[in-house]
């Protein structure tokens, strides 16, 4: 993922503080939403699944919905202001709960063995 421009951010999710998974915010999708995370960086806490097709965990972001979307592809990244939570697609959804879309990250296979033990950190990726 090239962070060419200042519209796109390089993150990185950790699990457990080990595996790293690189994602991208990206300013255009959702910029109040996007601005509030990098300003809050780092976040973290417990991992939760919603079914089988999304991964997240909560914070304590407090922002409204923004350009809403219910339809997500694999690889997307959301965050659902109804409990401060960064979410993962790790499979598609349609018609699912109304999400603000921030980002996106290629490597969405890592999530699958994800337990609601596990602690999910979103950081930044100082090695651009």
């Amino acid at each position: 993922m090239d962070s060419g421009t200042v519209s796109r951010f390089d993150i990185v999710l950790k699990i457990n503080g080990g595996e790293n998974i690189p994602c991208q915010l990206k300013r255009h999708l959702s910029p109040i939403t996007v601005g509030l995370i990098m300003r809050t960086l780092p976040l973290s806490g417990n991992a939760h699944q919603m079914g089988k097709s999304v991964v997240y965990f909560e914070t304590n972001l407090n922002s409204g919905i923004e350009r809403k979307k219910t339809d997500f592809r694999r690889g997307d990244i959301a965050f659902l202001p109804a409990e401060g939570s960064v979410c993962f697609y790790i499979d598609d959804v349609y018609d699912g709960k109304p999400m603000t879309p921030i980002g996106r990250t290629n490597e969405i296979e890592k999530l699958n063995v994800v337990k609601s033990s596990d602690i999910l950190s979103l950081t930044r990726n100082w090695f651009v």
